[in-house]
């Protein structure tokens, strides 16, 4: 499993239509092919800066597969214009993982 962490600055005083686009956007990626998942974290220090986190079965069901698709480009339409500055997006896999939490352990 992949999990995408995009880092997002949003605008100040924004933040809630933000969260609601994301909220509206939630369906996209969860049709995706190989989306498992998607959650969007507040950064509790910075709370204009937000961590979208989205399971994906492979990099390229997400860089290729969704990025290239109509629903990606209404997520973006959705968001983007609060967005202060381009997100900045990684990929990671679990190399060593303990937790009591099921959703965490399943990587």
């Amino acid at each position: 499993m992949i999990v995408e962490v995009a880092e997002i600055s949003v605008k100040t005083g924004s933040e809630a239509q933000f969260e609601a686009g994301v909220s509206r956007a939630a369906p996209l990626f969860l049709r995706a092919k190989g989306c498992h998942g998607v959650a969007l974290h507040r950064v509790v220090e910075t709370p204009h800066v937000y961590r979208l986190l989205v399971k994906w079965e492979t990099v390229d069901d997400h860089m290729v597969g969704f990025r290239n698709s109509e629903d990606f480009q209404e997520w973006r339409r959705l968001v983007s214009p609060y967005f202060d500055g381009a997100p900045k997006v990684t990929h990671s896999e679990g190399v060593a993982l303990s937790s009591t939490e099921p959703s965490l352990a399943q990587e």
